[in-house]
């Protein structure tokens, strides 16, 4: 009876040891930008005027995934489909403080970004569904707000998918999305 216990112990802990590993690495890491861009060095400005002007707005949390020689839009991501913006989890945006996107007022919060690209535009939908695996989870009737905008053309190509937060004009911030040979830029505007 002993040795039935003691075996059973042992696979016990040999399971939850097994368990702890760690992941291995990602193809497509993960990599967050934000508005300001230097929301997550505030700590080594120099005054209190400067740290609170770097407190972040907006953060979004994406993965990269590579172009590897493949044909991106139309081919890869079929033109019309959800996509997930990016590879693996759901790509996600912070709002701090409310905004307006698409003409719509939106609540300070967390929220999930797809995708319907197009050849000539792409529709971003902001969507209340979270920590989703690609678009497995993806569920329409959470969308709070969507908009259109026209794609152009970058002069070289873009290995990995990158996104940018900047200041377009007073109190309107370019959500920026390229991939492969692809731009589009979405408006948000601050209160």
């Amino acid at each position: 009876m002993k040795n039935l216990v003691m075996i059973i112990a042992f696979a016990i802990i040999g399971t939850n040891l097994n368990a702890q590993e760690f992941a291995k690495m990602d193809k497509s890491s993960m990599d967050r930008s934000y508005y300001p861009k230097n929301a997550p060095k505030r700590a080594f400005a120099k005054t209190d005027a400067d740290k609170k002007a770097q407190e972040p707005q907006i953060r979004v949390t994406y993965s990269r995934p590579a172009k590897k020689g493949r044909e991106v839009f139309g081919k890869l991501l079929k033109f019309g489909e959800a996509w997930r913006v990016g590879a693996n989890e759901s790509t996600e945006i912070l709002f701090a403080n409310d905004v307006t996107f698409g003409g719509k007022k939106i609540k300070a919060g967390r929220y999930s970004i797809i995708i319907i690209p197009t050849a000539k535009e792409w529709t971003l939908k902001l969507n209340t569904g979270l920590d989703g695996w690609g678009n497995y989870g993806y569920d329409a009737s959470k969308d709070i707000a969507s908009m259109s905008v026209p794609v152009t053309k970058s002069k070289k190509e873009i290995e990995n998918l990158s996104i940018a937060l900047y200041k377009a004009s007073n109190k309107k911030i370019h959500l920026k999305i390229g991939w492969d040979t692809t731009v589009a830029e979405f408006p948000i505007m601050l209160k």
